[in-house]
């Protein structure tokens, strides 16, 4: 859910009408079966959404939700298909990032309860010793680990980012297909290769950085960022 109307609408284009009002009869929906408090939403940050923080902030207020996860755009699947509305410099990203945060800090000093999510596992892996199963910060990373993706084809991806990078037609992180056995293909050639570099102990660059135990390898963005699982460390 990407906020207010015009802004879901341009984001989210959908043949049958308003996208928008669509996700909220489906949020309506879930809510009814699960609870208003079993229901969260996740917001994809274009280009255009840049533009709009304390919106999309006080939107999510006025339909019921308690929290928002803002996390820059994932380099897989659609996110790829349309540079110019979703590709954006980091600068912007935290500008954004920064406004949203303050804004959010205003609305708890308030009185109400309201959760950036991202904020909240970093703070979990900075303040506390507890693992915080968000598979994108762990080591030995989430991948295959926390997480294992079957496809609508009845292959099966290390994560769910790798079954976004297939649909790019890269199956560099496909581990086979439902047909064959399970524990061959947890345990086979493709597993065993990534996960040689699936721990930020065996990285270089971050086996000896005083910044580790707040990090994770994430060898599925590397590649799709840099075209190598291990990637460049210090960027």
């Amino acid at each position: 859910y990407d906020g207010p109307k015009a802004l879901h609408d341009k984001n989210r284009p959908y043949s049958k009408g308003s996208s928008h009002e669509a996700v909220l009869k489906g949020i309506d929906l879930c809510r009814k079966i699960l609870g208003d408090d079993n229901v969260s939403a996740l917001m994809t940050t274009t280009n255009l959404t840049l533009e709009y923080p304390i919106e999309i902030i006080d939107d999510y207020l006025k339909k019921g939700f308690s929290s928002i996860f803002l996390r820059n755009i994932s380099p897989y699947g659609f996110a790829t298909k349309a540079p110019k509305r979703n590709k954006y410099d980091t600068e912007k990203f935290l500008n954004f990032y920064k406004k949203a945060i303050n804004h959010i800090l205003e609305i708890n000093k308030n009185g109400t309860n309201f959760v950036e999510e991202f904020a909240t596992i970093i703070m979990e892996k900075i303040l506390t010793p507890f693992p915080v199963g968000f598979v994108d910060l762990q080591s030995p990373a989430g991948l295959i680990n926390s997480v294992l993706v079957y496809n609508y084809d009845g292959y099966l991806y290390a994560s769910d980012e790798a079954r976004m990078l297939a649909e790019m037609n890269d199956k560099t992180f496909c581990l086979g297909h439902i047909n064959n056995n399970y524990f061959d293909l947890i345990r086979g050639p493709k597993a065993i290769e990534i996960s040689k570099y699936w721990s930020n102990e065996s990285l270089p660059g971050c086996s000896d950085c005083g910044f580790q135990v707040y990090c994770g390898a994430d060898p599925v963005y590397n590649h799709a960022t840099q075209g190598t699982m291990v990637g460049f460390r210090p960027t």
